[in-house]
């Protein structure tokens, strides 16, 4: 039976547990967590879920077949450091960090193995997230399969070049904040066109829903699927040219640029500080 160990306990350790868990793929017996000193969170997450937590490495990574790294970047040399005696070439490595590279999580842990990174987002607490993976050539087809299916218990995976993970993050991972960020111009909106905030939202998250569903069924372009309700004259095309007008297209996308330059400075400072060149 896999074991999988997990520093950090924070809400990604706690999604993935949640939707392995949920799935029967692991049973919560073989799962294992702990933290830096929050032994309050550690039992929380054994009351709701089951699982083991400890303080004691041997206990924690002993024969673990998969660890996964999931505490804050700046910790990470800290980290790997403390469980580098109990890594060995079978140890299936995945870091949920972001701007941590596969070759400095390979030269902090001092030998050879199989390194994942895995960029989720925050929706993976529901289930729904968009999750970019890129491994080093030491994965083999089985610890492949491994990690697809923990990261698709909590949503859609996609394995990608680790050159691409910055892309990645700047669309999907930070994605989810860019849509409540609409969210909350139309509940704006929505007060000042008279509507109640408890109507307007419930209307906001419905539309939401139904127009990702609508992208996710039809064989339709976005921009199709937008022509098909902009009729001319109607209201739809003055909201949307109100939208051209203040460039809101190339807003998004600039925006998009951005979080990706940052991911990749956050990247290159993290390697810098651990003394590795990219």
């Amino acid at each position: 039976m896999t074991k999988i160990a997990f520093i950090g306990a924070g809400s990604m350790s706690e999604a993935l547990i949640s939707g392995i868990i949920s799935s029967k793929m692991i049973s919560n017996e073989n799962i294992f967590v702990t933290n830096n000193s929050n032994k309050e969170r550690l039992n929380y997450l054994h009351s709701q879920y089951g699982v083991n937590f400890t303080y004691e490495l041997d206990e924690l990574v002993q024969d673990a077949d998969v660890i996964i790294l999931a505490m804050k970047p700046k910790d990470v040399k800290q980290g790997v450091g403390s469980i580098q005696a109990y890594l060995s070439e079978k140890t299936l490595l995945i870091s949920v960090l972001a701007g941590v590279s596969i070759k400095s999580l390979e030269l902090l842990a001092g030998k050879k193995l199989s390194v994942a990174r895995a960029m989720p987002n925050t929706s993976a607490a529901v289930g729904k997230s968009a999750t970019g993976i890129a491994v080093n050539e030491t994965v083999t087809d089985k610890q492949m399969e491994l990690i697809l299916n923990i990261f698709q218990t909590v949503g859609l995976t996609a394995v990608v070049e680790e050159t691409k993970l910055d892309a990645v993050t700047g669309l999907s991972g930070s994605g989810p904040a860019y849509f409540y960020y609409i969210v909350e111009a139309m509940e704006k909106g929505a007060l000042e066109v008279g509507l109640d905030p408890d109507m307007a939202n419930d209307l906001i998250i419905q539309t939401l829903k139904g127009a990702a569903e609508m992208m996710a069924t039809s064989k339709k372009s976005p921009l199709e699927l937008r022509q098909n309700v902009t009729s001319p004259g109607g209201t739809t095309e003055a909201g949307i040219k109100v939208l051209e007008s203040f460039d809101v297209q190339t807003a998004f996308i600039n925006c998009m640029k951005e979080a990706v330059a940052r991911s990749k400075t956050m990247g290159d400072a993290i390697s810098e500080e651990l003394k590795v060149s990219n």
